[in-house]
């Protein structure tokens, strides 16, 4: 890798560390809203779900690795089909 793309990589991580901190902080100020429970759940879950996001786009490569992904998910779909329809077949 040249340096100019370590760099960027650099930056990108500490972007999504700043993120993921400000998600942190606005999950705990959420908490202190004494929303009704219904809410707070839901606000805190999208806020985790947001932050999940991030963790395996970047950190997991999920992002940059596309092709390879969509090509395991139709084979695992294609899997379960099979499955499923093993039992129609079967009789």
């Amino acid at each position: 890798m040249e340096h100019a793309e370590v760099q960027k990589h650099v930056k990108i991580y500490i972007s999504v560390f700043v993120a993921l901190a400000a998600l942190t902080v606005i999950t705990v100020a959420v908490s202190y809203l004494h929303l009704p429970f219904k809410q707070a759940v839901l606000a805190a879950l999208a806020i985790a779900g947001l932050k999940g996001s991030l963790v395996a786009g970047f950190f997991m490569h999920l992002l940059s690795e596309k092709q390879i992904i969509f090509s395991v998910l139709a084979l695992t779909f294609i899997f379960l089909l099979a499955v499923l329809l093993l039992p129609v077949i079967s009789v």
